[in-house]
């Protein structure tokens, strides 16, 4: 087959563990159908211009600097762990409840005498995130042995002096009797691509597509639509209590003076605004689910 006949692919680095179901359902609100058998590490896209290969989160900006894979899925936290040469096309934020950011924090037993970051000179450290740890004792002057734990970090808090943890609420650590002394690095999910791959035009064009349909996938799973009827007398007060991205759309009702509003507004205050539009003279009011917001 020639070059010029080959099919064009796009090969695509999927989280496999803990975001594992969470990024399936985000591709799927973003019109990418992927499916994978239990114990697959290569799921199929509805598209078949995009190959799907998964490796874990930890790894993943190791493959994507490296080619193996195109563009790829994964922390902020895991690129500088890595030190890796990418590019970062995107930042992304899964939860549908707005979690908040992944913080890895520095932790220590409830009963420690270790209030803040800088006693833990000449004490030990365990986290998988060494390298970070490393950088973040050194430029605070603090001199500690960073040790790497395979995982279960929480349970190790009382085996050294302090551990190094990611959390996003802090109740994982409170549960385990560990107080936060100090936070090392604040971390969100980037869509990454390789550096080759992002100067190929057709790839390039690729990513940056998938990345405008994934990131208004995230914005409209915390929004919904809102329709609503309203007589022409009642028209200021509606709009008045409506937020939106910009303005609510008011197109006129043919044949009499009622008007037909529609906007877009936070999943979150519909139960309250609901009530008042009621009383604001709204009629026939729906609310719908969006696949997607393009800002």
């Amino acid at each position: 087959m020639s070059a010029k006949s080959a099919k064009r692919v796009l090969k695509f680095g999927l989280p496999k563990g803990s975001l594992e179901k969470s990024t399936f359902e985000l591709l799927e609100h973003a019109g990418y159908e992927v499916t994978a058998g239990l114990r697959s590490y290569y799921p199929t896209f509805s598209d078949d211009e995009i190959q799907g290969i998964m490796f874990r989160a930890q790894e993943m900006s190791r493959y994507v600097e490296n080619g193996v894979v195109d563009v790829g899925l994964t922390g902020h936290d895991w690129i500088l762990e890595n030190g890796s040469d990418v590019v970062e096309v995107a930042e992304l934020v899964y939860s549908k409840q707005r979690r908040q950011p992944a913080r890895w924090v520095i932790a220590v037993p409830a009963e420690s005498d270790i209030k803040k970051a800088e006693d833990l000179d000449g004490k030990i450290v365990a986290t998988e995130l060494v390298g970070v740890t490393k950088k973040f004792l050194k430029k605070r002057g603090i001199s500690a042995r960073v040790e790497f734990s395979w995982g279960a970090t929480e349970v190790k808090a009382r085996l050294v002096d302090a551990i190094v943890e990611v959390t996003e609420t802090g109740s994982s650590l409170r549960a385990n009797n560990l107080r936060i002394v100090d936070e090392v690095l604040v971390s969100t999910t980037r869509l990454i691509a390789n550096k080759e791959s992002w100067k190929n035009g057709w790839k390039r064009e690729k990513i940056e597509n998938m990345a405008l349909l994934v990131k208004g996938a995230i914005v409209a799973r915390d929004m919904v639509g809102l329709k609503l009827n309203v007589a022409e007398e009642n028209l200021a007060r509606v709009v008045s209590v409506l937020p939106a991205l910009k303005n609510p759309t008011v197109s006129p009702l043919a044949g009499n003076h009622w008007f037909a509003v529609e906007t877009i507004i936070e999943e979150s205050i519909v139960r309250t605004l609901i009530p008042e539009l009621k009383k604001a003279g709204a009629q026939g009011i729906i609310e719908y689910p969006l696949n997607k917001v393009i800002p």
